[in-house]
């Protein structure tokens, strides 16, 4: 289970408070407030505060543009003007803080994205739960033959249960070791700060993550992408169902201007016209590289 009864506990507790207040609420994300949304296998995510919404995204760029607005019809106009125009600072106005239980080699992905504020559970001072992301069987593949960084095939049969054995049992031993280290029954016992440097990428920490929506947004079009590691993108799919609950006028363009969108270079652009008019365009007229009209032809041809 990736929450203790007495977690639960604390939880529902918090949901049944109420608080009156002048501050602006988005009612799609009341409904999240400190709820756990189960990613993997003992993971979550929880939303434990946020600010603004996207009226809060029109008030900021009213301000800064003033008289420029006011050929914009309605809310939702105008935030997909500043998105379809990559104008950021709006977007900055509206924050939110989750609170994340994920394996430490998914959060040595995430923490990479260095705009948020982050605050993790320190094993210097605590021990650490025996927790320990073990995938699923048709989440163990083999290495893809085309792609440095990726999978590719499920394993099967006799040798992807022969890599979940040892991937179960080498995190138990660790854990073993781990604690047997740490242990002050008839010994003095390794300190934490050492004893932790024993345990695999497997173990699962926890953190608080503060991001503003625009930097959110750059994570999210990253790692919800489907090229990104399964393990951090379910995370990310979670998150977006949690955003496009809270600024949802937001999130919608930022599903039509980066999510589903794609960037095209000088070339792809300059061979596309081209191909419109019926010129026959090639990888060799083109002026791009092999890779690159491979790229172009996988956008194009796209069924």
């Amino acid at each position: 289970m990736p929450l203790s009864s007495d977690q639960l506990a604390e939880i529902e507790a918090q949901r049944a408070q109420s608080h009156p207040t002048r501050r602006v609420v988005a009612a799609g994300m009341e409904d999240h407030l400190y709820t756990a949304h189960q990613v993997l296998d003992h993971g979550f995510v929880r939303v434990i505060d946020y600010m603004g919404d996207d009226a809060a995204i029109c008030q900021a760029a009213r301000v800064s543009y003033g008289k420029g607005t006011k050929s914009v019809q309605n809310d939702e106009g105008l935030i997909r003007y500043l998105m379809r125009h990559w104008h950021s600072t709006p977007f900055e106005m509206c924050e939110i803080k989750l609170h994340v239980k994920l394996p430490v080699f998914v959060a040595r992905q995430w923490i990479r994205h260095r705009t948020a504020n982050v605050n993790e559970y320190s094993a210097r001072y605590s021990i650490l739960d025996r927790e320990f992301y073990i995938p699923a069987p048709d989440h163990v593949a083999a290495q893809s033959e085309v792609n440095n960084q990726g999978r590719g095939d499920a394993l099967q049969g006799e040798e992807a249960a022969r890599v979940l054995d040892i991937l179960k049992a080498d995190s138990a031993r660790c854990y073993d070791n781990y604690e047997s280290m740490i242990n002050q029954d008839g010994q003095q016992g390794l300190a934490r700060e050492l004893a932790r440097m024993n345990l695999p990428a497997n173990i699962y920490t926890q953190w608080y993550w503060k991001v503003d929506l625009h930097n959110l947004f750059h994570f999210l079009r990253l790692r919800a992408d489907p090229h990104a590691q399964y393990e951090i993108r379910v995370y990310a799919d979670t998150m977006c169902k949690i955003v496009a609950d809270w600024v949802p006028f937001a999130y919608k363009a930022f599903e039509d201007y980066r999510l589903g969108a794609v960037n095209l270079s000088a070339q792809m652009v300059d061979s596309l016209r081209r191909m419109l008019v019926g010129e026959n365009v090639t990888q060799e007229n083109s002026g791009m590289t092999a890779r690159e009209w491979r790229e172009f032809e996988a956008v194009i041809r796209k069924s």
